[in-house]
């Protein structure tokens, strides 16, 4: 038994210590927010944030997430989180939307630590979260806005 705290509720699951957080999150606690896309850490559709960092979630054991805050996409809260959430709808960004909760957490985590990102900024924070609709001018163009209305 692993005791986790997601979405700030504690949870207890009844799994293997190597098992994937990402197989807790979605098959056991029944949160879909975070997706599964490769499997190997590389493409970020999974990202969620474990103590405030985003990090990828099929990847990480759950034994290892146990006396982490973890945070998925549903749970995201705060200043930069409802900027990006904004700027998101009005930019537009998503197309066919898989991956953007991993993009959105780790967007999210960057305007926290960087709020006024360069373009280099961006592509540092956003490297890994990969868009097969191929949306990262929208995406960079949406964390800009952010920041912009982060600043009021």
């Amino acid at each position: 038994m692993i005791t986790l705290k997601v979405n700030g509720e504690q949870r207890q699951v009844d799994v293997e210590d190597d098992t994937p957080l990402l197989w807790v999150l979605r098959d056991e606690l029944k949160i879909t927010g975070p997706k599964f896309g490769c499997g190997i850490a590389m493409c970020g559709a999974c990202t969620v944030h474990a103590d405030g960092t985003p990090i990828r979630s099929c990847q990480t054991m759950a034994a290892d997430a146990a006396g982490m805050e973890i945070t998925t996409i549903e749970a995201v809260s705060g200043k930069e989180a409802k900027a990006i959430q904004t700027a998101w709808e009005e930019l537009a960004v998503p197309q066919c939307g898989y991956c953007q909760s991993g993009q959105m957490m780790s967007a999210t985590a960057l305007l926290r630590d960087t709020p006024k990102p360069t373009d280099g900024d961006i592509d540092a924070a956003m490297w890994g979260n990969a868009c097969r609709c191929a949306t990262y001018h929208r995406i960079r163009a949406a964390i800009h806005r952010a920041a912009e209305i982060m600043e009021g």
